[in-house]
């Protein structure tokens, strides 16, 4: 007898798929038409699909009804997206931009993410109630780096083709690839001080020196810079063995196209065994893979990399969906809901804004004021604070004395928790709506309705192959001086002729001589005096081959192009008998 068999795989699966299914059914209409990111989408549909409302996905479930598994699943979750996200992110970018670039590069990941930790710090510390200075450190560290998730949600698509620079795309993200990694130093600062000063370092030895000892040789000397050789180099040889494989044909087409996911996963995997910065790595790792821009070009008429790189975003908004603690912004014993909203509000206008300004003049890729509004205020908080969040907790619950987590990590962890997941859904909301609620002011009186038409001028290509006839300037019954037929024949290649092959030569005069010449006038001006018109060379219509022949009367299916031109012979004396 058939049964339902609703188990968790079985449930999962299935909202997985039909979700992906649903919205990729309208995803052009959302994100080219709305300008509605993925990411927004997909952070709402968590929501109702999530256990706060019709319960399809059940986090603490999966984690077996443990908060120490679902944090787990979380972090190594957010590390793999970032992990592929960044490899990506360095490929996009164009051969040795790192190096081209990196004056700009050091100015936004040098003062500018200091600036930006310092803001966000200070604004934490005077909207939390009864907050220590260095609680404030590690949680403005959290939501210092931009996140490239979101960031390419920005600087890819329609609008961002259409209204932001390349090398302003560029720059943005390779800023918000290379601060993921480098959000170590920040974190770990504050993280290692709480350890060993707060508290009288209570349950550990050392003091102040033990502090900065760690965060010099570990943060500094272990996570980032052997991440960054580590990346570095086996970026590198991945890219000569590719290169030895292709030039040899050893490698097919579908491997090639899946070499940088690949990638990616190795250096998560093995970055995450040694310890080091993995995050980082993957990027660095990704720029020295298209070092010489091959893979790059190679590459980018494909689309299986922007495929990945869709599921897992999809993927990991509708997790946040399900698994955020949207009762803990209102219940909590950290800070009331309206300073919650007003530390959001906050944060996303002063933690990145006065920094840009303030650098913007001396980066050559921010040249106006615009731009650099632009940049301030799409410094997106995301995946990467996600995952900055759950490092932390894995820190602090080694801070223990006589076994039990210690109070004061143990009070951090609970700030951190509220603050940091509340600031990620701000940023993935309003970054979100920025851009449809701008065009929406924008062009206020136009209705939804409007908004769902076909606008050919603005980005849609005219797939009329013919003519157009009807509503005709005048402009076009006259003479031009040069010929236009390349610009009067709808479509000029014939990639939009659907159903047939390319017009012949005579079809596609034909369709012209209505509309102009297809050839100037004063081919024939200059006919000796006494002697018939003769063309230099063959014309492709029968009317021309019988002007060829000498015609001395003009036939009734002649076309105005071809009277036109006999009436101009004889009006200058030439002989058109």
């Amino acid at each position: 007898m058939p049964t339902l068999v609703l188990t968790n795989f079985n449930i999962v699966t299935a909202t997985l798929g039909g979700f992906i299914t649903v919205f990729a059914l309208v995803s052009y209409l959302l994100k080219e038409r709305f300008y509605l990111s993925e990411a927004l989408i997909s952070l709402v549909a968590g929501v109702i699909l999530g256990p706060d409302a019709t319960n399809l996905i059940r986090p603490m479930q999966y984690a077996l009804h443990s908060e120490e598994n679902l944090d787990y699943i979380n972090l190594y979750f957010t590390r793999l997206v970032l992990g592929v996200q960044l490899v990506l992110a360095g490929v996009q970018l164009p051969n040795r931009y790192l190096r081209t670039e990196w004056r700009s590069l050091a100015l936004l990941l040098g003062p500018g993410m200091c600036g930006m930790w310092m803001c966000a710090s200070l604004l934490v510390w005077a909207f939390v109630p009864h907050l220590n200075i260095l609680h404030a450190l590690a949680i403005g560290a959290c939501v210092t780096p931009t996140d490239p998730v979101l960031s390419n949600s920005i600087v890819k698509g329609k609008f961002a083709d259409k209204n932001i620079p390349k090398p302003l795309q560029k720059i943005i993200i390779a800023e918000s690839g290379a601060n993921d990694g480098l959000g170590y130093p920040f974190l770990f600062i504050a993280l290692y001080l709480i350890k060993y000063v707060q508290h009288g370092g209570e349950g550990q030895h050392g003091g102040a020196s033990k502090a900065l000892g760690d965060w010099f040789g570990e943060t500094w000397g272990y996570t980032i810079l052997l991440s960054v050789v580590y990346g570095a180099v086996v970026g590198w040889i991945a890219k000569e063995l590719l290169h030895f494989a292709e030039e040899r044909k050893f490698i097919d087409r579908e491997s090639f196209l899946v070499f940088a996911i690949t990638l990616a996963l190795f250096i998560t995997g093995t970055c995450g065994m040694i310890g080091s910065d993995d995050v980082l790595a993957c990027f660095i790792a990704g720029n020295a893979f298209t070092w010489d821009d091959w893979f790059r070009r190679e590459t980018e008429d494909d689309s299986l990399q922007p495929t990945i790189d869709m599921l897992l975003n999809i993927s990991v908004f509708l997790w946040f969906g399900a698994v955020c603690p949207w009762v803990s912004f209102r219940d909590n014993d950290v800070i009331p809901i309206w300073r919650l909203i007003l530390l959001g509000i906050t944060i996303l206008l002063f933690r990145r804004l006065p920094v840009v300004f303030a650098m913007h003049k001396k980066i050559r890729q921010i040249e106006q004021f615009q731009q650099a509004a632009f940049v301030g205020f799409f410094g997106p908080i995301g995946v990467s604070a996600i995952f900055y969040l759950y490092i932390s907790i894995e820190f602090l619950h080694q801070i223990t004395v006589d076994g039990t987590v210690r109070e004061d990590a143990e009070r951090l962890e609970e700030i951190m928790r509220v603050v940091i997941w509340f600031l990620a859904i701000c940023s993935i909301i309003v970054h979100g709506l920025s851009i449809p609620l701008g065009k929406l002011g924008y062009h206020l009186p136009r209705t939804m309705s409007q908004a769902l038409s076909t606008e050919a001028s603005e980005d849609e290509p005219d797939l009329h192959v013919g003519p157009r006839h009807q509503q005709r300037s005048t402009s076009q019954l006259r003479p031009r001086k040069t010929s236009r037929r390349g610009r009067d024949r709808q479509p000029s290649t014939g990639m939009f002729i659907i159903g047939q092959g390319q017009p012949t030569r005579t079809t596609a005069m034909d369709l012209e001589s209505q509309l102009e010449p297809s050839r100037p006038v004063n081919i024939i001006e200059n006919t000796p005096e006494g002697g018939s018109p003769a063309p230099t060379t063959p014309m492709d219509s029968q009317a021309g081959i019988e002007m060829c022949n000498g015609v001395s009367k003009r036939p009734a299916h002649l076309s105005k192009l071809e009277g036109t031109k006999v009436d101009k012979a004889a009006g200058d004396g030439g002989d058109v008998a």
